[in-house]
């Protein structure tokens, strides 16, 4: 296996397309509030939510473990609804030259398809390819599900 991947997984979710993709775009701090296990912090660092350009920080929790990343969002397509975001600090860049992450919501009538897509570059052949942070991305799609199922839109 090279040094280069690209990993993805796909996630069906019973609630609107719209406002998970809404969630991501202008209200990604609250995604603390719905999933506090994981997600400590989300903080903006410069810009705005939603907006090409802007960095944003993260305190979360996977396995555990406590981890920081610092991200600027590299693209935003409405009508494809997805987000890419280029990790550029933080403890994934211990192990990765390069980490994004993009994250898209495909509709077709009530079905909804999340798709969450990690392109990397490992700094050596002994890292492993970051498998384990896309089962966080499809558990976290989960709890964000259940949310949005209980509380009134």
């Amino acid at each position: 296996m090279g040094l280069h991947g690209k990993l993805f997984t796909q996630v069906s979710i019973k609630v609107d397309g719209d406002i998970f993709f809404h969630l991501f775009k202008h209200k990604l701090h609250h995604i603390k509030n719905i999933c506090p296990q994981k997600i400590q912090s989300v903080n903006l660092v410069t810009g705005e939510w939603g907006t090409v350009g802007s960095v944003i920080s993260w305190n979360y929790t996977k396995d555990g473990v406590s981890f920081t990343a610092k991200e600027i969002i590299e693209a935003v397509d409405e009508e494809k609804r997805s987000i890419t975001y280029k990790v550029t600090e933080g403890d994934l860049m211990a192990m990765y030259n390069t980490f994004k992450l993009a994250v898209s919501v495909d509709s077709n009538g009530e079905d909804n398809v999340v798709t969450w897509t990690v392109e990397y570059e490992k700094k050596n052949e002994s890292v492993p390819e970051p498998s384990t942070f896309l089962d966080f991305c499809f558990s976290a799609t989960k709890e964000i599900e259940r949310h949005y199922m209980l509380v009134p839109n």
